[in-house]
């Protein structure tokens, strides 16, 4: 890998109407195609949250889990229908922290990406650290050995080239797709042919038989929505590759318009088979329910294989992590908001500075869940969460905001309108809201709540701070334009 560098700008250098954070600006390579950029859009939406997750879940709710999936999952479709349309409008690799510069304010856009920067840093921590634990089921191996190795092996494939990544997230999407629907197919299979040990119990109505499909009653099913969400984190990262898209006029609507059958299929109807075969009590947290069900039904391969499959998960939702953090401090930096050392490209059109810097605070992360583990997963997931939903919320209101100036005929009109809006927009706002409260009254989520003000108030003083020693950092480095 070269060290060199290229001038961020140089792409376009006068070309008329470039601006900095639009697609032709940004000096990035059009490496992911469509094969790519659908498993992305996948992969986005399958992690640890449904594999490991969906235990607690289930425990909490019962087969109510199912509704709660279906109408968590109608609201993500909302938010990147309206992700789409900012997208088509202006297709940045800043993506939604560019829009919300655009239509809410530098403030916003300050915060939107260095939020979004501390998710993915955090997540790959997390991640990677879980990886390395997975990694112990086969061989007694130390754990931090495990997390350096994996996480130079993809700071080293981010840094050989955009097209690289994109095939590590395809393949690790693959594996993903293919564990949940050859589950389905052999829950499917106990259902109508009754093989297995639990051919006998097996049937749908154990969705209502043991204490209804609400056993623990409505509240039981709200308090299950912080560990929805979260299993959907990521779903907007193809937002970040629409910069390096090689036709993202054409690939990004087709992947966004995927979301409601990748949820319908992935979380709806895997649940729903999972739970008609294996009653919902048999079921509890920290415990993996793919695994659960496989040894209900005497397949005790399966465990291997859904330790093989979570392993996936982690690396994919560290991949993902390297990836877009170098992209976002670059995009902070191109405006003002970073260092400026994160503006610079390689000869292959890659943040190695961002990258490099990112990958760092995540090697510092595992050495810190290495001494503390404890509860430092429950209470990252909490902030993941509530970060993550920022930037969810920073969509909608920017694309309400862009499609007012839209519709007045001061910014030309999206070619990807999104449906319904602003009633949809406002409807997925409203959904954030209500499980926000739901955090705070979930003891174990409530941590992410009192961090969160924490985190706001150390960026908007970083912020005034940056306004006070350059009073034109919300402009783009010169040559950027």
């Amino acid at each position: 890998m070269t060290s060199a560098h290229v001038d961020e700008g140089q792409a376009d250098k006068g070309r008329p109407g470039t601006r900095a954070g639009d697609a032709g600006a940004e000096g990035y390579q059009r490496g992911l195609g469509a094969r790519q950029i659908q498993m992305i859009a996948i992969g986005g939406a399958i992690g640890t949250g449904l594999f490991l997750g969906a235990g607690k879940a289930i425990d909490r709710a019962g087969p109510s889990l199912v509704l709660a999936y279906a109408i968590a999952g109608l609201v993500i479709f909302f938010i990147m229908r309206a992700l789409g349309e900012l997208l088509m409008y202006r297709p940045v690799s800043g993506s939604f922290s560019e829009y919300a510069r655009e239509f809410i304010g530098p403030f916003f856009g300050f915060v939107t990406g260095w939020t979004y920067w501390l998710f993915w840093v955090v997540t790959g921590i997390t991640e990677v650290t879980a990886a390395a634990t997975y990694m112990t089921y086969w061989w007694d191996i130390p754990q931090w050995l495990s997390a350096l190795v994996f996480t130079v092996i993809l700071y080293g494939a981010n840094l050989i080239s955009v097209k690289l990544f994109g095939e590590l997230e395809f393949w690790f999407s693959m594996v993903k797709v293919t564990a949940i629907l050859g589950m389905i197919l052999i829950c499917a299979g106990v259902l109508t042919v009754g093989f297995s040990d639990a051919g006998d119990t097996a049937t749908v109505s154990n969705l209502w038989n043991d204490g209804g499909f609400f056993p623990h009653g409505i509240s039981g099913t709200l308090m299950t929505l912080q560990i929805v969400m979260f299993a959907f984190l990521a779903v907007e990262l193809v937002g970040v590759t629409a910069g390096e898209s090689k036709d993202p006029e054409t690939v990004l609507p087709k992947a966004i318009n995927t979301v409601p059958w990748r949820i319908a299929v992935f979380y709806v109807g895997a649940l729903i088979m999972i739970l008609s075969v294996v009653p919902w009590s048999t079921f509890k947290p920290g415990v993996s329910p793919f695994v659960k069900a496989f040894e209900e039904m005497g397949l005790g391969i399966g465990a291997a294989i859904v330790n093989f499959v979570v392993l996936t998960a982690a690396l994919s939702s560290c991949n993902s992590g390297m990836y877009s953090t170098g992209r976002m401090l670059r995009d902070l930096a191109l405006n003002g908001q970073g260092p400026r050392a994160f503006t610079r490209l390689t000869k292959n059109g890659l943040p190695l500075a961002g990258t490099t810097f990112s990958a760092a605070l995540m090697l510092v992360g595992v050495w810190i869940n290495y001494q503390w583990p404890g509860d430092a997963f429950t209470y990252v997931v909490s902030f993941a969460t509530i970060s993550g939903m920022w930037a969810w919320i920073m969509i909608l209101i920017s694309q309400i905001r862009y499609r007012r100036m839209a519709d007045a005929g001061l910014l030309p009109q999206s070619s990807f309108r999104a449906p319904g809006t602003p009633y949809t927009s406002w409807f997925a706002l409203l959904f954030i809201g209500m499980v926000i409260v739901m955090m705070a009254i979930d003891a174990d989520a409530r941590i992410s709540l009192y961090c969160a003000p924490l985190w706001a108030l150390a960026l908007f003083v970083s912020y005034r701070v940056l306004q006070a020693r350059t009073p034109d950092a919300e402009k783009p480095p010169a040559g950027t334009r």
